[in-house]
């Protein structure tokens, strides 16, 4: 299937450009009645299929650094019962996001933690802020947390201090998440979940990991199986505030055991750590500050990296799926063949159906542009069960809309039509406000040949 489409995207970027849908274009707008915004009821994370031993390795490596590489001396968590407040002004829907995933703090990890009362003292505090202003203060973050402030002002009074230096602390009692105001739905819930997990426990973010949230390459948007597993041990009675880094590896196999049993019985699999070359070439590549080319280039050398490394493993995959991206406009080819190897390699490990299902909702695009409709139909369906599973509306819309796209080219203009109104439901969630959604039917339009988008 896939050798095929290379050879009829190739032949049509001869002579068009690749079919981004990164980048939106204005055009005639398009009318349409939005339906309203669905939602997803509360989630529950798939129980982990790793060896303790790795597990064990995973939960020291994110307890005890920093995403900088900077270690952090003892590890530090919350005492009895957590309370969470949020600020006025927050949109609509964080409420109810904030709701489902405390039902699965308590549900999952077994934590104690419930919203302040009206008025009251809280542990950790909720703040949304426009995004301009966030990224004023910490440039290249979507959200943040931060030690010992409550709130904007108590944070911007004291982040030069040692006040907000985690590395001083020796246990949790005021944390501050802040997060966008002025983004989708989906965005705010996704800061809330990752924020939040790390105002609990882990302040790190490793590339190996397939299945948390705790990784940079935001495939996994709420929080896993694995996420509340290492935030049941945080919390388990063995581990304690100003513990080291060693004297919790002495304790962690044990309550591993404990918790999941069932990892004990699977034989380990350790990655090799992550170089810090690898680390800055996908910063860089992902980071805002520098140009398409140069990013691109960053993404090349990430690639070549990672061969020389010898991996087939999540972050191999990843470096050709940023390589795919950054490409797009550059060179339709090269970002044909990059999701294509992403898409391989991603297919190949156990466990990355959502890896997968982003890799195969940009060759779906391409097949759709390259007049292949049951290219993008297989590539769709193959993915839609991973997008609805990892609860990513975005995502899950954008498929939608592209085998809508197709269905119309094939014909099946009913179907088409109905595909597409539920994508719209979705998009409402995913891409938030109304323009946002048209701006994206429009370039799903955009890539039809025949215009069945439309």
């Amino acid at each position: 299937m896939m050798k095929p489409l290379l050879l009829a995207v190739l032949a049509l970027s001869a002579c068009t450009a690749a079919p981004s849908i990164e980048v939106p274009e204005r055009r005639a707008p398009i009318a349409m009645d939005l339906p309203p915004m669905k939602v997803f009821p509360v989630g529950k994370g798939q129980p982990v299929r790793r060896s303790n031993r790795d597990l064990a390795r995973d939960f020291l490596d994110l307890s005890f650094q920093m995403e900088s590489g900077r270690t952090l001396p003892y590890m530090t968590r919350f005492t009895g019962p957590i309370t969470i407040a949020v600020a006025p002004g927050a949109p609509g829907t964080l409420g109810s996001d904030l709701d489902k995933v405390l039902t699965r703090f308590r549900n999952e990890a077994r934590i104690d933690i419930r919203r302040a009362a009206p008025g009251g003292a809280a542990n950790i505090w909720i703040e949304t802020v426009a995004r301009q202003d966030l990224q004023r203060y910490v440039p290249q973050a979507a959200c943040f947390v931060v030690p010992r402030v409550t709130g904007w002002a108590d944070f911007r009074r004291n982040r030069r201090g040692p006040r907000t230096d985690w590395s001083t602390l020796r246990a949790r009692q005021a944390i501050s998440v802040f997060i966008p105001n002025d983004v989708s739905p989906q965005e705010v819930r996704d800061c809330l979940h990752e924020e939040l997990a790390q105002a609990l426990g882990p302040l790190n973010d490793l590339y190996r990991l397939s299945d948390s949230v705790f990784n940079d390459d935001n495939f996994h948007t709420v929080l896993t199986g694995f996420d509340m597993l290492m935030l049941r041990v945080y919390y388990d009675p063995a581990l304690r505030n100003g513990m080291t880094r060693a004297q919790a590896a002495a304790v962690v196999p044990g309550v591993l055991a404990r918790l999941n049993p069932a990892g004990e019985r699977i034989a380990p699999n350790p990655l090799p750590r992550t170089p810090r070359a690898w680390i800055d070439a996908v910063e860089s590549a992902l980071g805002p500050r520098n140009g398409a080319a140069a990013r691109q280039s960053a993404a090349k050398r990430a690639v070549l990296i990672a061969r020389r490394e010898g991996w087939n493993d999540t972050r191999s995959a990843f470096g050709y799926f940023a390589l795919g991206k950054l490409s797009m406009n550059i060179d339709p080819e090269l970002a044909v063949e990059s999701f294509m190897q992403a898409a391989r390699i991603y297919r190949a490990l156990p466990d990355h159906a959502v890896q997968s299902a982003h890799a195969s909702m940009q060759l779906a695009a391409f097949a759709l542009s390259a007049g292949r409709p049951e290219v993008a139909i297989r590539l769709a369906d193959e993915s839609l069960p991973a997008a609805r599973a990892s609860e990513n509306a975005a995502l899950l819309s954008t498929l939608l809309m592209i085998k809508a796209a197709a269905l119309g080219d094939e014909g099946q203009l009913s179907d088409a039509r109905a595909l597409r109104v539920d994508s719209l439901g979705w998009a409402r969630y995913g891409f938030g406000s109304e323009n946002e959604v048209r701006d994206r039917v429009m370039e799903i339009a955009a890539l039809s040949p025949k215009g069945s988008g439309r």
